[in-house]
């Protein structure tokens, strides 16, 4: 059942990302999302970015006209919100290391607050395309994690992709997990980077999602529904699942290489 809130606040978090807040009193976990309606727009999935009792946030990455126009909503503004659904991120390993990838940041940032809220050491490898755009920096270090970034253009931190940066923490420190959300193809590195040390990964995927209780078959990934098995996968359920980091579906459903004009 879809419940009708009002924004309460918007915050520019870098120059493409803005996040909304609302009064929404469900309980949600690290990892969940919404199905989130916009005057004038379709219904559309959108991962949790802030999960406190009764006040709730999204963040938006500018990637179209839709996105672009759910940014400029301003306070007051009445939203649709139904869920939250999904799985969430097993807060029981002491120290881990969190891979964030552009707004991927937006989902691992209440994981990683909640873990740190419960003693666990937190390391973030923070990535972007250039240096305002890294998502989150400034929350993660008031949590106390410790943060290492890579930008893509090099104005700051590593120089290059966030995936090398993870790379030398995993060769040179004990982690109990990698929790990851960013691109596709970064998160299938992550992965490769962790197998050989047998360090668990748990990856948040994103597909096109429109029921989000697993009857439309659009956010098909191999054999699993992300909407209802995910949107937490670990990297043993990815093991074999040829779409992973390969190929993605466009909203009529078509498989579309990952990289691909489509």
């Amino acid at each position: 059942m879809r419940t009708v809130v009002r924004v309460t606040d918007r915050v520019a978090e870098t120059p493409s990302t803005v996040t909304l807040r609302f009064a929404f009193p469900a309980s949600a976990a690290p990892g969940q999302f919404v199905m989130a309606w916009f005057p004038g727009d379709d219904e559309i999935p959108m991962s949790l970015s802030y999960i406190e009792d009764r006040s709730k946030g999204i963040t938006v990455k500018v990637m179209g006209d839709t996105s672009r126009r759910i940014q400029s909503i301003a306070p007051g503004t009445p939203i649709g919100i139904r869920g939250p659904y999904g799985n969430r991120f097993d807060l029981s390993p002491r120290r881990v290391l969190v891979v964030a990838g552009g707004s991927g940041a937006a989902v691992l940032a209440p994981a990683a607050e909640r873990a740190r809220s419960t003693g666990a050491a937190v390391t973030v490898a923070l990535g972007a395309t250039r240096s305002p755009e890294l998502l989150f920096r400034d929350r993660f270090q008031r949590m106390g994690a410790r943060v290492d970034v890579a930008t893509d253009d090099g104005s700051e931190g590593f120089h290059g992709f966030v995936t090398e940066v993870a790379a030398r923490h995993l060769a040179s420190e004990p982690f109990d997990a990698v929790w990851t959300c960013g691109p596709e193809v970064m998160m299938r590195k992550v992965v490769s980077l962790a197998e050989p040390r047998q360090i668990p990964v748990y990856c948040s995927m994103e597909r096109h999602m429109k029921c989000a209780i697993g009857m439309c078959d659009a956010c098909a990934l191999g054999p699993y529904h992300v909407c209802t098995d995910g949107p937490v996968f670990s990297a043993e359920r990815l093991r074999g699942v040829e779409d992973f980091g390969r190929f993605h579906r466009d909203s009529c459903g078509r498989r579309i290489p990952f990289g691909s004009p489509g």
